[in-house]
């Protein structure tokens, strides 16, 4: 198959697209990127999760040109990463895990050196400078050495060179890693921010960070990816390796029902709702939930229905209910079982 030659090639809108791409390091019989294909559009943010060793960073870094695959092709917009090299880097940002900057520069220095490798118009640096500067919350640090900053505001460097020129596919790697935790909330603001534009894909193993700033993840496991789909939809794999397990909320009265619910057939257990399982960054689970869990359900029935018509005939308020599959869970599942991934935005199939 010919390499892909310029924008036009394929979607105008697929921004990222791998075929079938395989990475082997030396004599190593197994591959560290197993013929993984996926596409990315314009506005999306990509999650790309797995445990270490999965194959996140070698894929980024054939993304990004650094390194060249043993099969298979990817491009960015349009432009094969290999043979187009150049030019596609023109439309990437990136910010790899270990963020390499010049300590003894002052940011303005290193921005404005970033500026001139990247060949930007002399009268655009200032204002590029200070956009990404305002992006990043780093304006009143300019004048700093990158080497007395802290790390978080040096990540925050590391981020503003990446979106300097205002890339159409932005890449990074373990943007968050060990920020702590205002941090980590202000490197995900600009992320979201400039996702609603352009294309961002990141990896983490911070799963919380998936389901608050990702409008769709890729799971990888052994090279392979697992699952592609929204942090949402990830939920229906667990559902249906486990059965349903639901959150009710009846407040005050929630000891009143549990009994009654536990009857319910197909129940297996029902139990209060915890704060190990709320897996948030709540200081506890509100009080009156229920965790209740079914495996299968006779006759087609419906657990919440079955729960409805409890609340009802004991005359107990029913404040909320939801499905509960945490993410958490959904990776352990997904990189212990590794089934294989099913189309753009539906989980894989047979977990």
């Amino acid at each position: 198959m010919a390499p892909p030659t310029g924008p036009t090639a394929g979607s105008a809108k697929t921004m990222i697209r791998v075929e079938q791409l395989t990475k082997y390091y030396g004599a190593n019989p197994r591959p560290a990127v197993d013929g993984i294909s996926f596409e990315v559009h314009a506005g999306e943010v990509l999650g790309f999760v797995g445990p270490n060793g999965a194959g996140k960073t070698t894929t980024m870094k054939i993304l990004t040109s650094y390194l060249a695959p043993t099969g298979g092709r990817a491009a960015i917009a349009g432009y094969d990463v290999y043979e187009q090299a150049i030019e596609a880097r023109r439309h990437i940002g990136y910010l790899p895990e270990d963020t390499p900057l010049y300590r003894d520069m002052s940011v303005l220095e290193y921005l404005e050196w970033v500026a001139r490798v990247r060949k930007m118009p002399s009268s655009g640096v200032r204002p590029a400078i200070r956009r990404a500067a305002e992006q990043c919350a780093i304006t009143h640090r300019l004048g700093s050495l990158i080497g007395e900053l802290s790390k978080g505001y040096r990540q925050r460097v590391g981020l503003a060179q990446a979106i300097l020129h205002q890339p159409d596919v932005l890449i990074l790697d373990e943007p968050t890693s060990g920020l702590d935790p205002n941090q980590i909330v202000e490197i995900r603001n600009v992320i979201r921010e400039y996702g609603k534009q352009k294309t961002v894909i990141f990896s983490t193993h911070i799963l919380p960070e998936v389901q608050v700033t990702c409008s769709r993840v890729l799971v990888i496991s052994d090279g392979k990816l697992v699952a592609d789909a929204t942090p949402a939809a990830l939920g229906g794999i667990i559902e249906r390796a486990r059965g349903t397990q639901l959150v009710v909320d009846f407040g005050d009265q929630a000891e009143s029902v549990r009994g009654k619910l536990e009857k319910i057939p197909g129940v297996e257990f029902v139990r209060p709702f915890s704060q190990d399982d709320a897996d948030t960054e709540e200081a506890a689970a509100p009080h009156g939930q229920l965790l209740v869990a079914s495996r299968s359900m006779p006759g087609g029935l419906d657990l919440r229905q079955e729960i409805f018509r409890v609340a009802s005939e004991s005359q107990v308020p029913l404040l909320e209910m939801t499905r509960h599959a945490p993410l958490e869970e959904v990776f352990r599942h997904l990189t212990q079982h590794a089934p294989q991934a099913a189309g753009k935005g539906e989980p894989a199939a047979g977990a």
